[in-house]
């Protein structure tokens, strides 16, 4: 996808970045709502690992703030998307060399009904990394080259939370010769409204959200709401 094709949200000129810290004991509160959720529908629970955890449970935050604020509130049931950066490496064919320096990825993309994921409680956290689960293992098991590009656009046009960073780039871990960071932030996302992703200082995640300030609100409500949810689970 060229430059020109890419489509970046219009930003508020007050737009604010703020980070979220999600706790080991939260993810694995998430894992343990998403599990018990599956055994109530009778369902297989999905392969939650702590990053979908991560990423569910912020993806249906976000999405409870965007109903809350009147988007997509008329029509629950269209579908909303998630992408995710998924390592192609092992699956490229012929095999990329072991000594290949540079990065091999393409995208894992979740979809869900808006309504669901707004849901609060176990509801909206199994839709969400039901679908981010579903999405990985789809492009690792069939990575449909041909289709890709024009799979992430419809994703773009219907809506999408794209993520940027990832947990195993071990930011924290970086010494330059001045000690490791005291904070790192991706600020990149205040302008393509994806969500940043990073292993926390303390373990767990940290989240990175731009938005304007009445959205960075009503997030940050929802966010606080979840957390107590799970912590009263």
């Amino acid at each position: 996808m060229s430059a020109d094709e890419i489509e970046f949200v219009k930003m508020s000129p007050d737009q604010l970045l703020a980070t979220f810290t999600l706790s080991r004991e939260h993810l694995q509160g998430v894992k343990d709502a998403v599990a018990s959720e599956a055994a109530r529908r009778g369902q297989t629970p999905p392969r939650c690992s702590t990053l979908v955890a991560a990423l569910g449970f912020v993806w249906s935050c976000y999405r409870r703030a965007k109903a809350e604020t009147g988007d997509g509130a008329a029509d629950p049931e269209s579908p909303t998307y998630f992408i995710v950066a998924v390592d192609y490496r092992q699956l490229m064919k012929p095999p990329v060399p072991a000594t290949y320096l540079g990065n091999c990825i393409g995208p894992a993309i979740g979809a869900a009904a808006k309504g669901e994921l707004a849901s609060a409680g176990a509801d909206g956290l199994f839709t969400a990394c039901a679908a981010i689960a579903a999405g990985i293992e789809k492009a690792v098991a069939s990575p449909e080259w041909e289709t890709m590009v024009e799979r992430v656009k419809e994703a773009g046009a219907r809506g999408v939370l794209s993520v940027a960073g990832s947990p195993r780039l071990r930011v924290y871990d970086v010494d330059f010769g001045f000690g490791p960071p005291a904070k790192v932030e991706i600020v990149s996302v205040a302008r393509t409204g994806a969500m940043a992703v990073a292993e926390s200082r303390g373990g767990g995640m940290e989240v990175g959200m731009s938005l304007p300030p009445a959205g960075m609100a009503t997030f940050r409500r929802c966010f606080a709401d979840a957390v107590a949810w799970l912590s009263s689970s």
